[in-house]
């Protein structure tokens, strides 16, 4: 029984893998930071959110939530974004209670857990930054999983004190005084060194994918 259970869970994960159409690149090194230049645009921290999902056994039992941006910028060069960052609270972290559903389970409990030293260490790393390197029109017939996305963006993502640089397709709209970017990818959260759960030894064992989808959405009035 055993076997045939991973037998089961490894072509499950095959099948979601060959079904993942928006699949983000691999994070690659720390990269230089693009210069600010032009107009500055200050985040709005109290419309800016970072909305993440995660999941069990393949893709099952989904676990979602948000993070709160506490301060950033961007700026335009020619009317286009060009450069920018902003800070996360990892301290803010919250489970939406409507993602666990399970009787034994407590939502409250999961959040006590993604903010120990097994996820993100918050006590020690109480906050995450995205700082943008590049940012280039979209190719054309590149997927997406955010609509309307118009520009693939390049910045170094620091979690847990490691900084790796990851590109994403991007919904970036620029208005006469305001800028939003809207995008939805996906990172593998042990190349962070986030590696709870996630033994290799026996696949039965994978009790909690190594992916997080982050869901970026950061509006920003200029000053």
């Amino acid at each position: 029984m055993k076997k045939l259970s991973i037998i089961v869970l490894a072509g499950m994960g095959l099948l979601l893998a060959s079904c993942n159409k928006n699949a983000t690149p691999a994070p690659t090194e720390e990269q230089e930071v693009a210069e600010q230049q032009g107009a500055v645009f200050a985040v709005d921290t109290t419309s800016s959110v970072v909305n993440w999902k995660a999941f069990h056994k393949g893709g099952f039992a989904p676990r979602w939530g948000t993070l709160s941006v506490t301060s950033g910028e961007l700026s335009l060069a020619d009317g286009q974004l060009s450069a920018g960052a902003f800070v996360i609270d990892m301290k803010s972290l919250k489970v939406d209670p409507a993602s666990v559903t399970e009787k034994d389970k407590n939502y409250a409990e999961l959040e006590g857990h993604l903010k120990s030293a097994d996820f993100f260490d918050i006590e020690k790393n109480p906050t995450a930054e995205f700082k943008v390197t590049k940012v280039a029109d979209l190719a054309a017939g590149t997927a997406d999983a955010v609509e309307g996305a118009n520009k693939t963006i390049s910045g170094n993502l620091t979690l847990q004190g490691k900084t790796l640089n990851v590109s994403f397709p991007a919904n970036v709209t620029v208005a006469d005084k305001t800028v939003s970017v809207k995008a939805k990818f996906t990172v593998n959260r042990t190349d962070w060194g986030i590696k709870f759960g996630t033994s290799e030894a026996d696949p039965a064992e994978w009790m909690i994918s190594k992916d997080i989808e982050i869901g970026v959405d950061v509006k920003a009035s200029k000053l």
